[in-house]
């Protein structure tokens, strides 16, 4: 990672700022037959590269960190709040809650990445908004979420939902979440609070559904689904959060969340874990969203388009 090396601690160069790694080579991921083993220096080198493609989709968001401080095999911790001995170059946000308020990290820049990755972050997930209009998303997520590890299932379901989408001419983006399931990402011009979000999430998701009953469900209860696909609107919600293009998941083989064109749907090889900490760069240097999610749209005028679709 061209830093030095002193005992346990390594030093790396993060653009304006030099970060302190501690235990570099603790194992994270282990290895076994099917996957490489990889260290926490493996971490920070991922983020540290990605991170020219992987900061526009963070800058300016509160974050949710996913930390795992000994490893998979080791307990998992969802931390909100900024933490006493983090740097104070470091951005945040205070928002509220019931009974006080939560100080969030936000990352803007790649030495909080690689920082965030020596604290063994794992996975960053992210508010919908930004900390300049915290009540107001400029993003929607639906969650494909299969019943099993049926891709194809979710294969079909992104096609529909993607049609669905072009037909009240709502441009959407399509990512592998490193887990089951895809993401299917719409931008917003960030004039709607979440719950006008997340109502509309709601009536999409319903009118898919309701196309394709005996394949896809709404039912939050895995009890209810049956072997149905579930269509997951509920991160359009104030404080909810999606994980980050680009971020590793805590999984074996450390798989990577990973945006993907909509071309490559057709692609034999994809799946959800289709990409790692070794390969999701070269996907991220072919630009596979290209725009599409630089114009959020209003939902005034997809709206009448969906309420005027027959059935």
């Amino acid at each position: 990672m061209g830093g030095t090396t002193t005992g346990g601690t390594t030093t790396v160069r993060a653009g304006r700022r030099t970060v302190e790694l501690h235990r570099p080579g603790k194992v994270l991921f282990p290895g076994d037959g099917r996957n490489k083993e990889y260290t926490k220096e493996d971490l920070v080198a991922y983020y540290r590269t990605v991170a020219p493609f992987m900061l526009p989709h963070l800058r300016g968001r509160p974050l949710m960190l996913e930390r795992h401080p000994d490893g998979l095999d080791g307990p998992r911790f969802m931390q909100k709040n900024l933490q006493d001995h983090d740097p104070d170059w470091i951005s945040r946000i205070e928002v509220p809650k019931e009974g006080g308020t939560v100080c969030h990290p936000v990352c803007d820049d790649t030495a909080t990445l690689v920082y965030l990755a020596d604290q063994a972050c794992v996975t960053l997930h992210r508010w919908l908004s930004r900390v300049d209009g915290i009540d107001r998303p400029d993003r929607m997520v639906f969650d494909l979420d299969p019943a099993g590890d049926d891709f194809d299932s979710v294969r079909r379901a992104a096609r529909w939902l993607g049609e669905l989408l072009d037909r009240i001419e709502l441009p959407s983006a399509l990512m592998t979440t490193g887990s089951r399931g895809l993401h299917v990402v719409v931008a917003l011009n960030g004039h709607h609070d979440f719950d006008e979000a997340r109502e509309f999430a709601r009536d999409v998701a319903g009118t898919l559904t309701a196309e394709h009953p005996d394949a896809l469900t709404t039912a939050a209860r895995k009890k209810d689904r049956g072997n149905r696909l579930y269509v997951d609107v509920q991160r359009n919600a104030y404080a909810q959060t999606a994980v980050v293009p680009f971020t590793v998941r805590a999984r074996p083989g450390a798989p990577v969340a990973t945006p993907i064109s909509w071309g490559q749907l057709d692609d034999p090889e994809l799946g959800p874990r289709r990409w790692t900490i070794d390969d999701a760069v070269d996907q991220a240097r072919t630009d596979p969203w290209s725009g599409l999610l630089r114009r959020g749209r209003a939902l005034g005028p997809a709206r009448r388009r969906l309420d005027a679709l027959p059935g």
